[in-house]
């Protein structure tokens, strides 16, 4: 089965390096920033995943963090018969206004040079989050009939909230929290994230 990796805001498909090359199935892990227009909003990237996942002849899982969650939530709600599961690592459904209103404040004081290793230029990581505000998968999560594992570090205070709730929302979901642990599970314990997925990490 192939999997698909998507990665998160303030990441690169290079996060996922480890995992994907210890991955013993088919892979593949796409930059959501490489968009020839130069025009990054939520909708210009999710037209993307969906253009790049336009070939695929077989179902396939998703395995995505932050941004890449609620892509792959996204998808799966518009594909469903696409999709064969769903790992979800520290994904809002729900776009909270507050904390991305401070978010965006924050950002806007920091220099350029902060965002060079985001993949973003400072502008864009502005106008990607602007246009995610209003986002919310609430009203469609009914839609995901796949087996969904939801995976948050227990020090993920901004998120773990969230992936409690998802776990009651989806049909078909399970939720684990991960002791010690943040945010960015791809990179803090890349091996729970393979045994999550059936696979040893090399």
């Amino acid at each position: 089965m192939k999997t698909v990796f998507l990665h998160g805001l303030g990441q690169t498909k290079k996060d996922w390096e480890n995992i994907v090359n210890s991955t013993s199935g088919q892979t593949e892990c796409l930059d959501l920033f490489s968009i020839n227009d130069g025009a990054i909003t939520y909708s210009s990237i999710y037209n993307y995943l969906e253009a790049q996942l336009a070939t695929e002849k077989e179902p396939f899982r998703i395995c995505g963090i932050s941004l890449g969650g609620i892509l792959a939530m996204d998808y799966a709600i518009h594909h469903a018969n696409n999709i064969s599961a769903l790992i979800l690592i520290g994904v809002q459904y729900k776009v909270p206004r507050f904390i991305f209103t401070i978010q965006n404040i924050l950002f806007n004081l920091l220099p350029a040079k902060a965002f060079s290793d985001t993949g973003l230029s400072k502008k864009q990581m502005l106008k990607l989050t602007k246009s995610m505000k209003t986002l919310d998968l609430s009203n469609d999560l009914n839609k995901i009939t796949c087996p969904v594992t939801i995976m948050c570090g227990a020090n993920d205070k901004a998120n773990i909230k969230a992936a409690k709730s998802l776990d009651c929302l989806l049909l078909n979901s399970s939720l684990h929290i991960i002791p010690n642990a943040g945010h960015e599970l791809n990179k803090e314990v890349p091996e729970v994230i393979m045994e999550m997925m059936g696979e040893g990490l090399e």
